[in-house]
This record gives structure tokens, sequence and C-alpha cells, in this order.
């Protein structure tokens, strides 16, 4: 076995509570799973997933939901084939 060495990591308990479920229900550890992502990041050479602030909102999520229902009943609002012609219509 290779020589080990051991970490100390602070994080919301109920954080660790919810990792703990999710990693034991994929079949492994904390350890394991800390192992995973450190392999695959010195392997990739960055953070192996994409860390972004580009969640939507309420607002944006109710816009998408929004148009989910108008693409499955058009007689829900009206709908344009072109900007062109979408355009023309709300600056007149």
């Amino acid at each position: 076995m290779a020589d080990t060495t051991n970490i100390t990591i602070r994080m919301d308990v109920e954080l660790k509570k919810q990792a703990e479920q999710l990693f034991n229900e994929l079949g492994m550890n904390m350890t394991t799973a800390f192992n995973i992502f450190l392999r695959q990041a010195v392997r990739q050479q960055r953070i192996p997933f994409d860390i972004t602030l580009e969640i939507p909102n309420a607002e944006t999520m109710s816009a998408f939901e929004e148009v989910e229902r108008m693409k499955k009943d058009p007689t829900l609002g009206k709908t344009y084939t072109d900007v062109d012609g979408m355009m023309k219509e709300l600056l007149t």
C-alpha cells in the first residue's frame, strides 16, 4: 500500500451528512470520494467540473416554464416565426 497522509477539512454539518448519504448510496465513503475528486483534478490539471454562478433565479425559471407551456399549447400566447416580425409588432 502507498504511503498515506491525513487531511482535515471543515464543512457545514448538514452538507457533510448529505454528502455521506450520497456517497454511501454510490457505494463509497467520504475518503474514497475525495480521492476520486483529487485524482481527476490531477489527471485533468483542473477542477474536474464547471464552477459557475449561472443558476437561473426563480423568475427566469418561471419564464422557461411558461415558454414550455406555450410550445405545448400555442393558444396560450402569440408566437412568431422570425425576430423581425416580432420586433415590428413590439415597436408599433
